[in-house]
């Protein structure tokens, strides 16, 4: 437990200055971690016996985090056909070694761990030279919503825990996640809703939308733990990898993240647009 709150403590200030200094510190510490899911991703599947298309998907990858890093995000769809086309062809040219399930395994974890890791930096650099008035003065409005999708992340991850270990009786889904609760569920999302409600105060955002993101955000955190959890189980795995002491790998710290970072970036498409 205390090498796990230690790790947890860096990674958070370690996350904090990364996010704050945007710009090629981040672009480049995101498409390391999108290398590293991949990795751990792959390795999953070559635990199961099933061997990715490794080197080719994390080419595809890293184009898909570099379009986002460059602003091409109009090419994303080019590269996922590309990456399609290109990996289910491997299926018929190494036919002997390299199946259509194999193939199919590859595409998705490409768009698993590539579209969402890429939409921490469409949202980080989005509307570039903005910023939002804050309690505590100016912030670029990138990093501020980075901050609202993370804090309400972790507040429903937080939430979930504590009121699920206090209350939790009726389990959520017992086949994939058997400690995940009910009762936890639903102190995650008023948690979250609480929480996110809190960082829209600090940002000068109005209540009743901010509470309504964290709800979703609640939602969709769950939902990616839970589709990492069904992996793992599929692949037969305990933890993605071993990268961060006392939380597993890449895999399993942003698995959360992964599902609530795109909703935030179109979230914030549709709130100014509208606004």
């Amino acid at each position: 437990m205390l090498t796990r709150i230690i790790t947890g403590v860096v990674g958070i200030a370690l996350a904090a200055f990364i996010i704050q200094t945007g710009g090629q510190v981040f672009g480049i510490a995101v498409l390391v971690l999108m290398l590293i899911g991949w990795h751990e991703y792959a390795q999953a599947f070559r635990h199961f016996g099933q061997p990715l298309a490794y080197y080719s998907g994390a080419f595809f990858v890293a184009f898909l985090g570099t379009c986002a890093w460059l602003g091409n995000a109009s090419e994303f769809l080019a590269i996922a056909v590309l990456a399609t086309l290109w990996t289910m062809s491997q299926a018929v040219v190494f036919h002997r070694d390299f199946s259509v399930a194999q193939a199919v395994a590859s595409v998705a974890g490409i768009v698993y761990v590539g579209f969402t890791f890429s939409h921490l930096i469409l949202l980080r650099f989005w509307n570039a030279g903005t910023t939002i008035g804050t309690a505590a003065g100016p912030m670029e409005a990138g990093c501020a919503w980075i901050w609202v999708a993370l804090i309400g992340t972790w507040a429903s991850d937080t939430f979930a825990y504590f009121t699920g270990s206090a209350f939790g009786r009726h389990k959520l889904c017992e086949a994939v996640s058997p400690k995940k609760t009910i009762e936890g569920f639903l102190g995650g999302v008023v948690g979250t809703m609480a929480s996110v409600a809190g960082v829209g105060a600090f940002l000068s955002l109005p209540a009743l939308p901010m509470a309504g993101l964290g709800l979703c955000i609640a939602l969709a955190a769950t939902i990616g733990d839970l589709v990492e959890s069904v992996i793992k189980r599929y692949t037969g795995i305990k933890d993605s990898g071993v990268l961060i002491p006392g939380h597993g790998g890449v895999l399993d710290r942003f698995d959360s993240v992964m599902f609530v970072v795109p909703f935030v970036y179109y979230f914030v498409q549709v709130y100014y647009h509208a606004s």
